[in-house]
């Protein structure tokens, strides 16, 4: 068991999501970063979908109550283990009533705590992952007890695996396909979309980010179709709004670009005033 002492702005347990009930609205869910969450399960060892707690710019305090190995991947929020600085991407040992914490925001936003064998909150339609109201809790709270399992400690010093490469957070760039609507911009719309550096605003969630500038645009809504994270909504009033994680499943607004999977992880990473320029690719 862990328990939390002090719960952070944001953070909630995570695994790769819930599939095959978007036509009854429910969103996704899942790992913001897919990539880290899958590069901490990697070093561990874990299965592919164990889940993981993911931590939003501020991190929890959070008490071991029993022996166990953990990996942060992510972000760097500046872990330290028992008031020693640890790093990302290496396996280490956790004992009963160790401390781990997390001080100063470096770099990305998102953050990712493993676990040998994975956090254990309760299944709900096959997954894990956070999602009120599908699951009970939004995200996790002071004096919440998160279920793990005992592991027994390894003998050897921290763990690296480098075949994965973290993500470049610097890069800007995020590699896009055409939406079903792209070909209702203009010719000069879609040079100004894709050559345009635009910035994540202030609001920006788990559910969405919404771009600045405005984008003029004479494009009409649209009969209600399905969106999906990494999807990109440009609205009559020249809002850019990119879908992500626990987007809605429908939409109305013409969907112009659509984010690869690498993208949504890269922007995931992104937080207010950091700038991005799409990249088409065919």
């Amino acid at each position: 068991m862990i328990k939390v002492l002090k719960s952070g702005l944001f953070s909630t347990i995570q695994d790769k999501g819930r599939f095959g009930y978007g036509e009854f609205g429910v969103p996704k869910s899942g790992a913001m970063d897919l990539f880290s969450f899958e590069l901490a399960n990697t070093l561990l060892s874990n299965a592919v979908n164990d889940a993981v707690l993911e931590i939003t710019m501020i991190g929890p305090k959070l008490q071991f109550m029993i022996d166990t190995q953990i990996v942060i991947s992510g972000a760097n929020i500046s872990p330290h283990l028992n008031d020693s600085l640890i790093h990302n991407n290496k396996v280490y040992n956790v004992k009963r009533n160790d401390i781990l914490s997390f001080k100063v925001l470096k770099s990305g936003l998102h953050a990712y705590v493993a676990v040998k064998d994975g956090f254990k909150s309760n299944v709900v339609l096959n997954s894990r992952s956070y999602f009120s109201p599908i699951t009970s809790k939004a995200k996790i709270e002071d004096n919440d007890v998160l279920r793990i399992e005992q592991s027994n400690l390894i003998n050897k010093s921290p763990q690296t695996f480098s075949k994965l490469k973290p993500i470049d957070y610097s890069s800007n760039f995020l590699d896009v396909l055409k939406g079903p609507e792209f070909e209702k911009l203009s010719d000069k719309e879609k040079s100004v979309l894709l050559s345009s550096e635009f910035q994540v605003s202030n609001l920006y969630s788990r559910m969405a980010y919404q771009l600045s500038p405005l984008f003029d645009n004479d494009l009409e809504s649209i009969l209600t179709g399905p969106v999906l994270p990494g999807t990109v909504q440009l609205t009559p009033s020249g809002k850019l709004i990119v879908l992500m994680r626990d987007c809605q499943t429908t939409g109305g607004y013409p969907r112009v670009l659509q984010l690869t999977e690498s993208a949504i992880n890269l922007l995931s990473q992104k937080k207010a005033r950091d700038k991005i320029v799409f990249k088409l690719i065919e």
